[in-house]
């Protein structure tokens, strides 16, 4: 799977997530380059994933609000700021979340490759189809 990142600030975490997909045979996008503002790496995530350019995306500041705020402007996003595995799980089953954040300052690597296996190992509710085209 092609998986836009972008994190505001270059960290062992960061380093982690990257390691942890590709080490999961995923393909990394970089949408934006690592330490650029968090509103513009929310948005080159959010526009890479729309574009089709990676399939998921997953963006990191200190406390993922401010990237998923950014990454949701894009039309067609739907970023879910997530910490733990059952709430990565669930954005993805019932709300079709296709871009994670994640917080630098919550999250460990253990808690984020967990978070990254659920959200990546979910398929979306088709059930949900009517709910999630009431936010187009």
């Amino acid at each position: 799977m092609r998986i836009a990142f972008g994190t505001d600030e270059p960290t062992a975490l960061t380093g982690a997530i990257k390691q942890h997909l590709a080490d999961s045979g995923h393909n990394i996008v970089a949408a934006a380059a690592e330490g650029a503002p968090w509103p513009d790496v929310g948005r080159a995530v959010g526009e890479a994933v729309v574009d089709g350019s990676a399939e998921i995306g997953v963006v990191c500041c200190w406390t993922g609000t401010g990237v998923s705020i950014a990454a949701n402007k894009v039309h067609g996003v739907r970023a879910a700021l997530c910490t733990d595995a059952e709430t990565a799980r669930g954005a993805r089953r019932w709300n079709d979340a296709n871009v994670l954040a994640l917080s630098l300052r919550l999250v460990s690597s253990e808690v984020a490759a967990e978070m990254l296996d659920a959200f990546l190992g979910t398929d979306p509710d088709p059930d949900e189809s009517p709910e999630i085209a009431k936010l187009s």
